[in-house]
């Protein structure tokens, strides 16, 4: 197994009007809860996108567990899109059940102990679901999901404190550290701040910084947001 599950090398990645990426080393350790911050249009969506094999880069490598990150590694990673792609049709016991039947990964009993976590009807249409419970729902679709790697694009965002608290009190109970690794970009800095065991500070598509977030608040005695105010 290689030391790092997620590796850039040298990656620029250019759309029509604009550079996302700009030639962007980084190496992410297995088994952490790691934290991409920054101001929006900073290139944390880009990083997640091009780690999930849904974009190439322009030039550089990204790689997954050594292999060359594309869409055939769907199977070693769980990509949770801030985009709402559920079905309206299905209720939410339908949508657990049409996941479990797209990949041979998914932990069926898991999602349904997650269903009753996160206090979801299961005979409740996704198209009848307030923004925060589909919110909850997508994080339990990504938490069941037996993968090495869960990327989480703005999990928290434009969810009400109880929804937000829910979600992260998941990621605490339901994650297994030892053979899982997670990736998420947040706005919510303080909230997350207390389950991050590693943060990276995006902008204008460069890593700004990179630290252990006990570092942070034990050796310098900064919480989060100070070390981002004085990076940025």
């Amino acid at each position: 197994m290689p030391e790092y599950i997620v590796e850039f090398n040298s990656v620029t990645k250019k759309y029509v009007r604009q550079v996302a990426l700009n030639n962007v080393s980084l190496n992410l350790p297995q088994g952490k809860i790691i934290g991409l911050v920054g101001p929006n249009g900073s290139g944390k969506s880009t990083i997640l996108k091009l780690t999930a094999g849904l974009v190439h880069p322009t030039s550089g490598t990204v790689r997954v567990n050594g292999q060359l990150a594309n869409r055939m590694l769907a199977s070693e990673i769980s990509y949770l899109s801030e985009l709402d792609t559920l079905y309206p049709f299905y209720t939410t016991s339908e949508t657990i059940n049409f996941n479990a039947r797209l990949f041979e990964d998914f932990d069926i009993l898991k999602a349904q102990e997650l269903l009753t976590f996160m206090k979801l009807d299961p005979t409740k249409k996704v198209k009848d679901l307030s923004k925060g419970n589909r919110g909850r729902l997508k994080i339990i679709l990504s938490l069941a999901r037996r993968v090495p790697l869960l990327l989480l694009d703005e999990p928290l965002s434009g969810l009400d404190p109880m929804v937000r608290d829910s979600i992260i009190q998941s990621l605490i109970s339901y994650l297994d550290l030892e053979q899982q690794t997670v990736i998420l970009t947040t706005h919510e800095v303080t909230e997350i701040e207390p389950i991050l065991d590693t943060v990276v500070a995006v902008q204008n598509g460069q890593i700004q910084g990179i630290a252990d977030v006990d570092d942070i608040r034990i050796t310098h005695g900064q919480s989060l947001v100070e070390w981002m105010k004085k990076i940025y």
